[in-house]
């Protein structure tokens, strides 16, 4: 949408740092409401685009309160709450007490107002969960309310951006102004991306790497350069505790033996490094048992699972001429869990972990190409994505800043928390203003049309920018 950018009045629900109000700033829009139950986070709003955020909108209580207290607006944004419909909690969805039912509010303001367009944001799970029941039952109620929807899974990369973190986006328009007619998802970017077009190497870190992460980096670290040239990394999750180990995972289990009250069973294998399991009781085979085959009630393995379980035995099995002395060097077993995993997404480079970025999952230590960020989730510190020493631009390595992370949101220029860990929830949490841009840019354009508002209305909008 080429031109000035055009007058419309929007609001901000579910707003965290604000990444729907920064990109629809931009277009020329005023918020006139916003919403955020957490406290600093609302505060911080005031401090960044000057309106002061409702605080809960379960007071949005009836018709009548939604109403008198939200203004009449042109466009409603919602990030509503993920954490039901994402695949790292238990996917509750519209069962969660606390906040599956948070897009039913989104549902009655757009009920209650009737603006002419959205754009909702969410986890891309909620697309599938239940089934697909969940995505059915939310486009559903929107069109039941007269508005022309469409959704598309998009992620920062494909916009030029550093940061592979999907997401799904609802957009819709009322049927009544024509709906969706002349819109178009945006174009992908075709250009290459960088992480270190993010860095600022003159920035202090804000926090130390633990020793003991460090002291895992190295293993893996090691465990690359030892392995022989001519040996292909695996491209599964390499899961370490399985090697040396043989207890039986297809047809007999761990926990099939122990539902059964008869150890015994487990008494010839071996559990995580090749420990035995010989006349230990159950509550001691469990210890010696890796975290993903001792699950309560995980009586039959996915075939997922006994599919990395093979893989890793046959590995280790062909290379354990190295791997062995390895294994007994770095003692992998004293570790917790997470730093027995290891997971190299960079087939074909060069193997030296500082290289690369690298997270802390509880899936394992990924590393990727510098070429994206790993996606930025609502963590503590434990998954801010760490920097190797040889593309940190300090020399050694370092969790990338609140600062540099805001960028991969499109959100620098900002006013972030205050304390790091604070700001690196919210940045997680937040949604990426440049990718919501390119999809209000072709949305709004019929609103481009519409009459300017008087010279007054655009001298407040003016004066509250600049005091923004």
């Amino acid at each position: 949408m080429a031109g000035q950018p055009h007058y419309f009045r929007f609001v901000d629900l579910f707003a965290g740092l604000g990444g729907f109000h920064v990109a629809l700033r931009e277009l020329g829009g005023e918020a006139v409401f916003a919403a955020e139950w957490e406290p600093g986070l609302n505060a911080l709003y005031e401090i960044n685009f000057g309106i002061a955020p409702w605080s809960d909108v379960n007071e949005l209580d009836t018709d009548e309160v939604i109403a008198q207290h939200v203004p009449d607006h042109e466009v409603l944004t919602a990030g509503f709450p993920c954490q039901p419909f994402s695949k790292s909690g238990k996917q509750q969805g519209f069962e969660h007490t606390l906040q599956g039912h948070l897009f039913f509010k989104v549902h009655d303001i757009l009920r209650v107002k009737r603006p002419g367009r959205f754009i909702l944001e969410n986890v891309p799970n909620i697309l599938s969960h239940d089934g697909g029941e969940t995505k059915a039952t939310i486009t559903r109620m929107l069109v039941e309310l007269g508005y022309e929807v469409d959704i598309r899974r998009l992620s920062p990369h494909q916009f030029g951006i550093p940061q592979v973190r999907e997401r799904a986006y609802f957009v819709g328009a009322s049927v009544s102004a024509g709906g969706l007619a002349g819109f178009e998802w945006p174009d992908e970017s075709k250009e290459e991306t960088s992480i270190t077009t993010t860095l600022d190497s003159e920035a202090p870190p804000v926090r130390e790497v633990p020793a003991r992460t460090h002291y895992a980096i190295d293993m893996w670290r090691d465990f690359l350069s030892r392995a022989p040239r001519d040996v292909k990394l695996p491209s599964f999750p390499i899961w370490s505790m399985e090697f040396r180990a043989n207890y039986p995972y297809e047809d007999m289990t761990p926990p099939r033996a122990w539902s059964q009250r008869r150890p015994g069973k487990l008494d010839k294998f071996a559990g995580s490094f090749g420990f035995p399991l010989d006349g230990l009781s159950i509550a001691d085979q469990k210890m010696l048992i890796p975290s993903h085959s001792r699950r309560d009630g995980d009586i039959d393995f996915p075939a997922w699972k006994r599919a990395f379980i093979r893989q890793n035995r046959a590995f280790y099995s062909d290379n354990r001429k190295w791997i062995d002395p390895w294994l007994d060097e770095w003692r992998p077993w004293d570790l917790p869990s997470s730093f027995q995993k290891f997971e190299w997404n960079a087939q074909g480079g060069v193997r030296d972990i500082d290289e690369y970025v690298i997270q802390v999952r509880a899936s394992g230590i990924r590393v990727k190409r510098p070429t994206t960020a790993p996606a930025l989730v609502a963590m503590t510190q434990t998954q801010v994505p760490i920097l190797g020493a040889k593309i940190s631009g300090t020399g050694a390595r370092r969790y990338m800043t609140p600062t540099e992370c805001a960028r991969l949101q499109s959100l620098d220029g900002i006013t972030l928390p205050a304390s790091d860990i604070a700001a690196y929830k919210a940045l997680g949490n937040a949604v990426n203003a440049k990718v919501v841009r390119r999809i209000a840019e072709p949305l709004l354009k019929p609103l481009a049309s519409r009459e300017t508002p008087t010279d007054s209305t655009m001298s407040r909008i003016i004066v509250a920018r600049e005091a923004a």
